[in-house]
């Protein structure tokens, strides 16, 4: 197989210049390298000559079409990897899809595409989640790279369609390779990863996605592997990726990584030589402007021209084939563009959310929750919008927070709430809707005069509005807003008010917005940012007079009227909101606010967006212990990107619920599975460690002591971990007991439904090889075991369903420590049931292999 894989390459890229037509190297033949340079940044300007409209490559669909006004927000990447439903994830790819071309179908044909209106959609992001610390972690499928790869497949093929001659939109995975933080010197970062790790964790997703799932585009990272940046590897983008691979498509830096090379890197001394080592190493678009340094680097000899040409021909030919240029057509113009946001998008979102909901612990079987029961909801996530959308997100239309779905579950009348703390020390958080009386006034006028468009009660000062109008019939570029009311303090103390405007990228300028308490102005920033906060001494809990306006004219995005509360007070509050309560759901967790990209926060447990202690916030650790104290029984709903470790909440709640940042229905499923409407069936794609101690150092790359399949220590809850409200068993799988290296294994078994209740079973296969040595000195991680399969079936009560895996030469093969892959001899152990062994009821089986057989990259 080996020997003819590079005939295969071969055969591709001749069959990828017989695809092209003659318009692009028409085309090509007449530029110029100066705008032949231009075409390869992602902000491509218009070329009227030859008929070539402007287009930004630049567009975000990670868990939905981001940045672009109202669109289906789907649960957070992480949330989707909960599901463990590959069909489910390519269905909300196709969604994705099907909204971004609705969005490039209500321009005219041959319009200008703007950034996040175009159709190369640069996601999904398959780094694997290795350490829990990392912000960016919860755009990640987790920390499998099997289960990566397998959802990432799922997601391109939803994503490009069903016919790779007119693909949907383009997907690009990202950022190849070996890209998981930390946040802080990301940007000239050099990794020190070995060849075992590089071939074990590292590629593998990136693989799948593209051999498997077909992307026609790859981004490569900021950070350097052995000193030579990513972005300038040859053995990356050229020989692993087009040779190794046969990748015919398309490679996008990470934005600015080019740049990068000179500036952080050090590894050419200015942006001609930078683009000219990145061009050489096989990257064609430059998302940022240092490939007009090309000219330069052409000038000096540096480049050759002919390097850029090919680039161009496959920036280009990405073009042709969605349609967009060089005589292209697609069938899928044809999409409406009231085809965003649509009932059943909306469905689609809520039964991810619903999926993707892990029952941690379920002591006593105290839920799911008695219909008629009151309950205090407290919590700084119970109604955040923000811990709903998470980020690279769109505006969701109707979203639904926590408190927002328990009344809609529960009634009104028999939910309490009280925010009852910060997220974190020193972070400001929306001011909840216990203390805001305002009617809001809309008006088309930036001056706020004239009659208002809209007139009506906001609950919340907190909306999203990027590229979204704020009330139906209003222009989303243009509006001003002022809200006037009360704020009430729930007592006396000093409060900082913030006035939070989410800042777009490439600005015009940004939106000036003022405060006004008891009459006298508080806040009063111009746009710039600096003045948005004001501290505030209340003497008591009495009502003031409050007036807020913002006027929009550049391209900011919504606002959140905020506060720092004293910690004191907020407890005593939520004390009050739980002495009458049957039951107690804290909604508690992390924030896009403090775990995110290059976030510019430091507070205690968090740093530029990574984390720096994975425990609970002391705040919200706070109000867990006093919602114990009242010896009621307390239901935790943890809200995050990754994980947690709430080893107290472990050893002294009820009953805990990973939620993720879950979407915009995310309140909805949260109550549906809290009052027993929806059964949870999610599992964690991360392990859930009990304390930063069981961490190796973040800068780490080595697999050791990481993720389920190198830990030695125990989890708090491991990697596949799920609950249900009923019971599932498992018959003994049928397996060959011998079988030759590169044979398929067949596998099957039938799985029943034993319990009382409808509900869903992931069903995971684990392959445990024959025992592995670890390398000199010990230096490479020894493999404890690791997933090689898994389904999501749906039971009735009593009901039986027999599940099927095929396990190919890949899926049982080893990685020596030279990065070698293959199928080794000797005694396989594989393990078939609801978690890894030990952990979840299931089956055992053993089979031999005999032979060897070494497998391509």
């Amino acid at each position: 197989m080996r020997k003819r894989l590079p005939m295969l390459v071969a055969a591709m890229l001749l069959t990828a210049a017989e695809d092209r037509p003659t318009a692009i190297d028409r085309a090509i033949a007449t530029l110029s390298v100066e705008e032949k340079a231009a075409q390869l940044q992602n902000d491509a300007p218009a070329v009227p000559r030859i008929d070539l409209p402007a287009y930004d490559y630049w567009n975000e669909g990670l868990h939905g079409l981001a940045r672009n006004g109202v669109a289906t927000v789907f649960p957070q990447a992480t949330a989707l990897a909960a599901t463990f439903d590959a069909p489910l994830i390519a269905r909300v790819g196709d969604v994705i899809s099907t909204e971004a071309r609705a969005r490039a179908n209500a321009r005219p044909r041959g319009a200008a595409s703007p950034r996040y209106g175009g159709l190369t959609i640069w996601s999904p992001n398959i780094n694997i989640y290795r350490d829990p610390r990392w912000g960016r972690g919860q755009e990640t499928y987790g920390e499998d790279p099997y289960l990566t790869g397998q959802l990432a497949t799922a997601f391109v093929r939803g994503l490009q369609g069903p016919d790779p001659r007119y693909p949907k939109v383009i997907a690009t995975p990202k950022h190849l390779a070996a890209h998981s933080g930390p946040e802080a010197g990301r940007d000239g970062f050099d990794v020190d990863v070995s060849p075992y790790d590089m071939e074990a964790t590292y590629t593998p997703a990136f693989r799948a996605a593209i051999v498997e799932g077909k992307a026609r585009s790859v981004m490569c990272a900021y950070n350097s592997i052995a000193g030579v940046p990513v972005c300038a590897s040859s053995a990356l983008l050229n020989d692993r990726l087009r040779k190794d691979w046969g990748f015919t498509g398309l490679t996008v830096s990470d934005c600015d990584a080019v740049s990068n090379i000179a500036a952080y890197h050090h590894y050419r001394r200015d942006r001609a030589g930078a683009s000219a080592a990145a061009l050489a190493a096989g990257l064609d678009l430059n998302c940022g402007h240092a490939y007009a340094g090309l000219p330069e680097a052409v000038a000096r000899d540096e480049t050759d021209p002919a390097q850029i040409d090919t680039a161009l021909a496959r920036v280009f030919q990405a073009r042709h084939a969605l349609g967009t240029a060089f005589g292209g057509t697609s069938p899928w113009t044809k999409i409406k563009p009231s085809q965003v946001d649509t009932p059943t998008h909306r469905a689609l979102a809520l039964e991810a959310a619903r999926k993707a909901m892990v029952l941690l612990k379920n002591d006593g079987d105290r839920l799911p929750l008695k219909a008629g029961a009151r309950i205090a909801v407290v919590g700084p996530n119970a109604d955040a919008l923000e811990s709903l959308e998470a980020n690279y997100h769109g505006t969701a239309a109707q979203p639904i927070t926590p408190l927002m779905g328990l009344r809609a579950q529960f009634g009104t009348l028999r939910v309490r709430y009280a925010q009852g703390s910060a997220v974190a020390e020193g972070v400001a958080v929306t001011v909840p809707e216990t203390a805001l009386s305002v009617q809001g006034s809309y008006f088309d006028t930036l001056d706020l005069s004239g009659r208002p468009r809209v007139m009506r009660a906001d609950r919340l000062i907190a909306f999203d509005w990027d590229r979204a109008a704020p009330a139906k019939g209003m222009d989303a570029t243009r509006y001003a807003v002022r809200w006037t009311g009360t704020i009430t303090p729930p007592g006396p103390g000093a409060y900082t008010l913030r006035a939070d405007i989410p800042r777009c990228f490439d600005c015009r300028g940004h939106d000036p917005v003022r405060v006004w308490i008891d009459g006298k102005p508080v806040i009063d920033d111009d746009g710039s940012g600096k003045a948005v906060e004001a501290t505030l001494d209340f003497a008591d809990a009495a009502p003031h007079a409050i007036r807020v306006e913002l006027v929009h004219a550049g391209e900011d995005g919504g606002i959140r009227l905020q506060w720092r509360a004293p910690a004191a007070v907020q407890l005593a509050e939520a004390a009050g909101a739980m002495a009458d309560a049957d039951a107690i759901v804290a909604v508690v967790g992390l924030s896009p606010d403090v775990e995110g990209e290059a976030l510019g926060i430091t507070v205690p447990g968090f740093e530029g967006g990574d984390r720096t202690d994975i425990g609970l916030p002391r705040p919200q650790q706070a109000l867990l212990e006093a919602a114990a104290a009242t010896g009621k029984p307390l239901i935790v709903v943890l809200m995050s990107g990754g994980a947690v470790a709430i080893e107290w909440a472990k050893a002294h709640a009820h009953a805990i619920l990973a939620a993720w940042y879950p979407g915009q229905a995310g309140g909805q499923a949260i109550a549906e599975t809290l009052a027993g409407a929806n059964n949870p069936g999610g599992r964690l794609p991360v392990t859930f460690y009990r304390s930063t101690r069981d961490l190796p150092a973040f800068v780490d790359y080595s697999m050791r002591e990481r993720t389920y399949r190198y830990f030695t220590g125990t989890p708090l809850y491991p990697f596949g971990h799920g609950l249900s409200y009923t019971r599932f068993a498992y018959a003994q799988p049928s397996v060959a007991a011998t079988l030759a290296a590169g044979e398929t294994l067949s596998i099957a078994a039938d799985v029943t439904n034993t319990g009382a209740q409808a509900g869903d079973e992931v069903v995971q296969l684990y392959l445990v090889p024959p025992a592995a040595a670890p390398g000199p000195l010990g230096t490479d991680p020894v493999l404890q075991r690791a997933l090689a399969g898994f389904q999501r079936l749906s039971l009735k009560p009593g009901e039986t369903k027999r599940v099927r895996f095929a396990l190919d030469a890949r899926g049982m093969s080893s990685v020596d420590r030279d990065g070698v892959r293959a199928v080794v001899p000797g005694m396989y152990r594989l393990f078939l049931g609801g978690g890894q062994p030990g952990d979840a009821p299931g089956v055992e089986a053993g089979f031999t292999v005999t032979g060897r057989e070494e497998l391509p990259k």
